[in-house]
């Protein structure tokens, strides 16, 4: 672990838990629900895995993190303790900040069509989605990175369950978005309007009219910026968060 700032005041002392490379976004996924290393991992896919664990050892030694052994297979469940689960205003504040100054800093090298599929599978709007199997096909055209400038992802929606793929699952597809993945991703983060991309043909929509409509809603594709972030702005709710994060780790630690 790297030296801290030497300081004993309060900024600092935080600043040594979320100021390091990645941990922001480590402690992101973890207060998203992730507790599998495969499951944060894809959340930050340039994080190498070595690194990742090396991370999380670290944040557990600070307190904020508490690791168990999976009741069935192999590897670690990772928790937040309620020190964890404390930060997670501050990790909101973050994302409230890039929101309202941060719109233009979003540069080609940071476009990545597996990161915007992975944060829209978490955040689908499950209450508004038909009960029946639901499949969405995403072409996105404009990626940057690596060879490829087109790339095909496809969504399925069953059971109050979200999961997404590069390969063809073989079901009938519902809707399909076809989109600049630039203006996509502008557009989930709130940045762009979905009606002007719609207008300039940056997206388009196929499909049954009536679930065309409904897309938006199930993707919060309609300025609703907040839930795509994950920032959660009930009160209520993160009280809930906190009760429940506080009795897992007494459960795990056996306090």
């Amino acid at each position: 672990m790297r030296k801290g700032y030497g300081q004993f005041c309060p900024v600092a002392k935080a600043a040594e838990v979320i100021g390091d490379r990645w941990n922001p976004l480590v402690l992101r996924e973890m207060l998203y629900g992730n507790r599998h290393f495969n499951d944060i991992s894809r959340g930050v896919p340039l994080m190498s895995r070595a690194l990742l664990a090396q991370r999380l050892k670290e944040l557990e030694k600070l307190g904020v993190v508490i690791s168990h052994e999976k009741e069935t297979g192999q590897g670690h469940e990772y928790l937040l303790t309620p020190a964890g689960e404390a930060l997670r205003p501050l990790i909101e504040a973050m994302g409230v900040w890039a929101q309202q100054w941060g719109s233009e800093q979003i540069a080609s090298e940071d476009l990545d069509d597996a990161l915007l599929m992975w944060g829209m599978r978490r955040r689908v709007n499950l209450e508004t989605v038909p009960p029946q199997k639901t499949v969405l096909q995403f072409d996105f055209q404009g990626l940057t990175r690596g060879r490829k400038t087109q790339r095909s992802w496809w969504m399925v929606i069953e059971n109050q369950e979200v999961d997404v793929c590069q390969k063809n699952p073989g079901f009938e597809v519902n809707v399909l978005i076809s989109a600049d993945l630039s203006v996509f991703t502008h557009v989930w983060m709130g940045y762009t309007n979905l009606n002007l991309a719609l207008q300039q043909g940056a997206v388009c929509f196929e499909g049954d009219r009536n679930l065309v409509r409904q897309v938006p809603t199930w993707l919060y594709l309609n300025g609703e910026w907040r839930y795509g972030m994950g920032i959660d702005t009930s009160a209520a709710h993160l009280m809930q968060a906190h009760k429940h994060v506080a009795a897992e780790y007494n459960k795990v630690s056996g306090a």
